[in-house]
């Protein structure tokens, strides 16, 4: 009997352009229920898509302090958040509620 092997599923491998960066981070949001560290750890994975160093650059932030922020254990301050998502080249927008 051969063996299966598996790989560890990585999603930053799978967005390969800015909609699917968008619709990615859109979904989180909707899943996120209140979570903000959720949302920093779908943000990073876009983040690692894109290339954390330029995304570091883009930002202003160290490259250290943007996996800190991104690592989905802490909570970002949102003026971070606003950085991260401008240097990804997304848009954080509103609608109301249902």
């Amino acid at each position: 009997m051969s063996r299966t092997v598996t790989s560890r599923y990585d999603v930053a491998e799978h967005l390969r352009t800015p909609e699917e960066m968008a619709a990615y981070l859109e979904a989180s949001l909707e899943e996120a229920n209140g979570d903000a560290a959720f949302i920093a750890k779908a943000l990073g994975d876009i983040a690692r898509a894109k290339g954390m160093s330029q995304v570091a650059r883009d930002a202003g932030l160290s490259r250290e302090s943007l996996y800190k922020a991104l690592s989905g254990e802490r909570v970002p301050g949102f003026d971070t958040i606003l950085k991260i998502v401008s240097a990804l080249g997304l848009k954080l927008h509103a609608e109301a509620a249902h």
